[in-house]
């Protein structure tokens, strides 16, 4: 039995006061004593939704970097990988997660593929998620995403949802705008949680419906500011999450951000707290101590309740973080090199394209754009004028770019669009992410640089790359063309120097890369872009770009 010292701050009882807590893998007792060193001891935090394949690091690598964060568990949705290689993604993670010091709770994907719309590479039934949570690979159903399905008792929606209420699992959300009557058939459904709203008033009326809301802040959609209020007024009701983080944000900070600006912005602590603690541990039951008497000896140690930077992280009493070390950084040395590339999933068979295959020809006087929001995964609708039968090319001056989707299973015809919102001015981005199929997408303002990022794309196999200056930059993804094998710091830095290039290129948007990877996600209105072309969530169809 070792001891340690500091100022405890019980997130149970909500009081601080100078202990030595007493712990070999449990805590076995919290004194109080006089003086203590000006440190705070406290329990590790929680992401209560991610998905770990948007930081494009494996498991064992997005823990390592979580925990230097405080981060000690995360309640993490494998859909990513899942809609790219199913059931062997979904052991992928699951098996490489083990070799972290961490606490993963994954779920069954409950949309893969995402709708009845979307072509994925693979696709997970309810024999499927049965199969999963009975063989205990998985702790709840992941986000439900098809909410129309469920409003409507859809068969095979219905089947998914049984699954998990045959197990006792929970069940997860994704019900962005649902209102009134259709939320309540919604959450009467079994639906427990959503993290897509983004007023209070939607979030409001969720959690009078029965739901929890988790608080979203990633890299792309960021509602913390406008929904920081719910964490006071509901502080049993509320969870902290990042849903898609990239890795230069994880690289500097994950959770233990959402609590300093919390706390900045004077909300009280010991909500915020419950919110990053108890209520995610209690809602999933997940296998984390919260610093009790009699709890598994999880906990971390951090400088101040202002800036939250974590001095030490232990799980079931073992230091399995201390910034004054590089531990880690050696286990991850000796982790990530022994892999043989061939034990790494993907699924890959677009073909190459060419510049014929991406032009468009106006078949009326107006045409449907898509524009993209900064901050938001939320698209607009908006029209711009054209000539009838003439070949449509992209209008820099007006950031009306051309947006290209290559179907990355099978060969195909691009789809192709016009966006608004990106506002590059020359060459173009791509990615092999891009939710939740994850085909091959790209903005460009030109039909050259446009087909010569996608066919480097899939040279590679996967990954980001832009064209700039006629240059260009790329970081691959050699894991299901979603993760990198590379560390973390590595893959923090090629990602920000495609992000600053992009910037560079005039780009208006925070994270480009992110947001483009969310313009092909057919669950999230208003129109978005898919292997047959654009799509109307609004009305759940395909549509053309020249119908009204």
């Amino acid at each position: 039995m070792v001891a340690i010292e500091g100022n405890f701050v019980d997130a149970v009882c909500c009081e601080i006061f100078p202990a030595r807590i007493k712990f070999d893998t449990h805590i076995r007792s919290i004194e109080r004593i006089d003086n203590a060193p000006d440190v705070y001891i406290l329990p590790g935090f929680v992401d209560a939704h991610v998905h770990v394949e948007s930081s494009m690091l494996p498991p064992s690598e997005f823990a390592r970097i979580a925990l230097r964060h405080g981060t000690l568990g995360a309640v993490a949705d494998p859909h990513e990988i899942a809609n790219v290689a199913g059931i062997e993604g979904i052991s992928y993670m699951i098996a490489d997660a083990e070799e972290a010091q961490f606490r993963f709770l994954f779920g069954a994907p409950s949309c893969v593929p995402a709708t009845q719309h979307d072509t994925a590479g693979k696709s997970i039934t309810a024999n499927d998620i049965d199969k999963l949570f009975a063989e205990g690979k998985t702790g709840y159903l992941s986000e439900m995403m098809n909410f129309p399905g469920v409003v409507n008792r859809l068969p095979e929606v219905m089947e998914k949802i049984a699954a998990a209420k045959k197990y006792g699992k929970n069940i997860d959300g994704h019900a962005p705008g649902l209102r009134g009557e259709a939320l309540i058939k919604y959450v009467n459904a079994g639906i427990t949680t959503d993290h897509e709203c983004i007023t209070l008033e939607e979030a409001e009326e969720k959690i009078k419906a029965g739901m929890k809301i988790l608080i979203r802040e990633g890299s792309a959609a960021k509602n913390f500011d406008v929904l920081s209020p719910l964490i006071e007024k509901y502080p049993d009701k509320t969870m902290l999450c990042t849903d898609d983080l990239h890795p230069d944000d994880l690289l500097r900070g994950h959770i233990n951000l959402l609590l300093a600006k919390g706390v900045a912005k004077g909300l009280n602590l010991f909500s915020l707290l419950r919110s990053a603690t108890i209520t995610p541990v209690e809602h999933y039951q997940l296998d984390l101590g919260l610093v009790q008497t009699g709890d598994y000896a999880d906990f971390i140690v951090i400088d101040s309740l202002e800036k939250f930077n974590v001095e030490k992280c232990f799980l079931r009493g073992n230091c399995v973080f201390d910034k004054n070390t590089e531990k880690l950084t050696e286990l991850h040395k000796l982790r990530r090199t022994d892999k043989p590339k061939d034990k790494r999933v993907n699924n890959f068979n677009a073909s190459k394209i060419s510049a014929k295959d991406i032009e468009i020809i106006a078949a009326t006087e107006e045409m449907k754009v898509i524009q993209a929001i900064d901050g938001e995964l939320f698209t607009k609708q908006i029209h711009y004028k054209v000539d009838k039968g003439a070949t449509i090319v992209p209008d820099i001056n007006n950031d009306i770019l051309k947006i290209i989707l290559v179907n990355r299973y099978k060969h195909e015809k691009p789809a192709v669009a016009f966006v608004n919102g990106f506002g590059l001015k020359r060459g173009a981005i791509v990615s092999s992410v891009a939710h939740d199929s994850h085909h091959i997408i790209a903005v460009g303002c030109d039909d050259c640089s446009l087909v010569q990022a996608i066919n480097h794309i899939i040279d590679i196999k996967g990954g980001l790359a832009i064209i700039y200056n006629e240059t260009l930059i790329d970081l691959s993804l050699d894991i299901a063309g979603l993760m990198s094998s590379a560390s973390g710091e590595e893959v923090a830095k090629k990602y920000e120097k495609l992000n600053n290039a992009a910037l560079r290129n005039s780009s208006v948007l925070t994270a480009p890369f992110m947001t483009l990877a969310f313009m092909a996600l057919l669950v999230i209105p208003e129109l978005k872009i898919g292997t047959k072309g654009l799509f109307d969530v609004n009305r759940f169809e395909w549509t053309s770009a020249f119908s009204r």
